[in-house]
């Protein structure tokens, strides 16, 4: 078979049929991610390959570094050109790897390239992707209409003034959504040494003082009445695990206190005061429509030496294990007692997760819409082939797969788009392999349902767009 072919990963002729009949010209909601709406706004255009392709993203530098590669020439003073180099000399050994496949589908698609990445091919890649940045065609704004977007929901701190997303939303020439997301991590995971510094910019932004817990929830609510005058959809709440512990007003006050006098915390102190914020959090969110993210599984930074030296999120981050299927339930349990559950995207950095995750999430279903508890999709270092599959498989084991509302990038890169064309196949393929086996009959009407819905009509019901 002919490398990545118009029928890659689609192993059957229902498979073919499902991805280029139903899924492949599908519009694209990518409901979460981390692009800049600066760059948006601006419609950024690159100088270089390297530029869009490496800058920022720690998929690629984790890639690089494996092969023996310099930190200097990963993300450090080395040239953009040396730098490619460092990644095309790589990837050819990264069989089976995502990137692999990501990679050749974005040199397909926008560059046109068909020609295999590698250290002796670097050269003339280089050369016909860069003559192609340099036309209007791959500026950021157009990237993103040649790729069918038609929502973007970026990655924002509670303190942000929005300003881009403003100046986005008043520009008649573009047509795609780019909303905010509320992301209030710096004022919730009280443990981590910004906590103090983000609370003083939250209330300078804020306009009163935040002494106490009651203002930050206050703080908090009046930032999201702000982002949701955006166009906020979702909320989004990174965390190492999924605790759930309940504590007094006093304790939760003396937790605040002492980590805004930079003072060691508890391990309860820590859980005491998340649980509140995440609880006030959940039911804020509830009222206003707003779709909760939750991911959690992560060991951050594990490094050192590498996160002194080069910061956070560059590559140096694992998953954590051991996901607490009690502590999700008890939370998300919480909010239901009070009417107060909103709509719930619930993502495991550990794939060991999949089962706990479907089981908990059919506990906690309502009428509000079909499927209002989700299993996000394969995260980050599930998003492989086979960790999408599983994903898939375990979700359709134990929920309603026909209700997922599927893909996003999660990523830093206008070019990632193609995950969600990488996405479809595989899910075409996987449905196309129950109806070869007898599973499920072959009734296109209702395949063409399913597909059409986890390709892009789920998330635009779920989201409201």
């Amino acid at each position: 078979m002919k490398f990545m072919n118009e029928d890659f990963l689609l192993e059957t002729p229902v498979a073919r049929k499902l991805y280029h009949d139903f899924a492949e010209n599908q519009p694209i909601i990518d409901y979460h991610c981390h692009i800049s709406p600066k760059e948006v706004y601006e419609d950024r255009k690159f100088d270089n390959i390297t530029q869009v392709w490496l800058g920022g993203d720690h998929y690629k530098w984790r890639m690089i570094r494996t092969n023996g590669v310099p930190e200097e020439e990963v993300t450090g003073s080395a040239s953009d050109r040396i730098k490619f180099q460092r990644f095309a000399q790589a990837l050819p050994l990264a069989i089976g790897n995502p990137m692999y496949h990501w990679t050749h589908l974005e040199l397909k698609r926008y560059f046109g390239v068909d020609t295999p990445l590698t250290g002796d091919t670097a050269e003339e890649i280089w050369k016909i992707c860069n003559e192609k940045l340099a036309t209007p065609e791959l500026s950021v704004r157009n990237i993103i209409k040649s790729s069918n977007v038609k929502m973007i929901g970026t990655t924002d701190d509670p303190a942000d003034d929005l300003a881009f997303h403003k100046l986005i939303a008043e520009d008649q020439s573009f047509g795609t959504k780019v909303l905010p997301s509320f992301r209030p991590d710096t004022v919730v995971n009280i443990e981590k040494p910004v906590f103090p510094d983000a609370v003083a910019k939250l209330a300078k932004v804020c306009g009163f003082a935040i002494n106490n817990p009651e203002d930050l929830k206050k703080a908090l609510t009046q930032r999201l009445d702000y982002f949701c005058a955006h166009g906020c959809k979702a909320s989004d709440h990174g965390m190492d695990a999924v605790v759930y512990r309940r504590g007094t007003a006093d304790q939760v006050r003396t937790a605040f206190e002492k980590a805004m006098e930079r003072k060691p915390l508890t391990v309860e102190e820590i859980e005491i005061f998340r649980t509140e914020m995440l609880l006030h959090l959940g039911r804020e969110n509830a009222k206003r429509g707003v779709v909760m993210q939750i991911h959690y599984g992560v060991q951050r930074n594990t490094n050192t030496k590498k996160f002194q030296t080069i910061g956070a999120d560059t590559g140096f981050d694992t998953i954590a294990g051991g996901g607490d299927g009690i502590g999700l339930a008890r939370f998300l349990d919480a909010l239901a007692q009070d009417d107060a559950l909103p709509k719930t995207i619930i993502y495991s950095l550990d794939p060991k997760d999949n089962e706990l995750i479907d089981t908990i999430i059919g506990s906690f279903q309502g009428p509000e819409c079909p499927g209002k508890i989700q299993h996000g999709s394969a995260w980050w270092f599930s998003d492989t082939k086979s960790g999408m599959e599983n994903q898939l498989k375990s979700l359709a084991n134990l929920s309603i797969l026909g209700n997922f509302v599927g893909m996003l990038t999660d990523s830093r890169s206008f070019l990632s788009y193609t995950r969600h064309e990488y996405f479809r196949r595989i899910l075409c393929n996987f449905l196309g392999k129950l109806v070869d086996n007898g599973e499920y009959p072959e009734d296109y009407k209702m395949l063409e349902k399913i597909v059409s819905g986890i390709s892009y009509e789920n998330a635009k019901r779920y989201f409201e767009l």
